[in-house]
Order: C-alpha cells, then structure tokens, then sequence
C-alpha cells in the first residue's frame, strides 16, 4: 500500500498523510462493495511488493488492449 499512496504523493503533490487517508478510504469503500472473499485478498494483494508488481503489469496489459497508453 505504500508503495500505492507513494504513487499518489508524486502524481499530485499531495502530503504523504492526505495519501495514505485517501488510499485507505478507497480500500474500505471497494472491500466493502465486495465479496467477503474477495475483499480479504486485497489486502493481501495490497501488502506484497511482487503482487503489486504483477498487478501493475496486467493493468497494463490490459490498458495497451483498450487504446490506453501507460
């Protein structure tokens, strides 16, 4: 996650703390717009460096394939 709210510190010029509340906010919001199941994984997701990165490569991926530019 942290990787996630440094990320947005640098996009936007944002204060590292306005970030990681932000980021939190989010999380919460979409875990609980989810599946139990699914809303425990992305915590998971959110706290390692490698599914991070293999994260990053699919959306990736996935936004060549719809015209989108990274």
């Amino acid at each position: 996650m942290n990787e996630l709210v440094n990320l947005i510190v640098k996009k936007t010029g944002i204060p590292a703390a306005t970030a990681q509340t932000v980021v939190k906010l989010v999380i919460d919001f979409i875990k609980k717009k989810l599946p139990a199941p699914v809303g425990a994984q992305i915590d998971i997701v959110l706290n390692n460096d490698a599914a991070i990165k293999t994260a990053e490569g699919v959306l990736g991926n996935l936004a060549g394939k719809f015209g989108k530019k990274k």
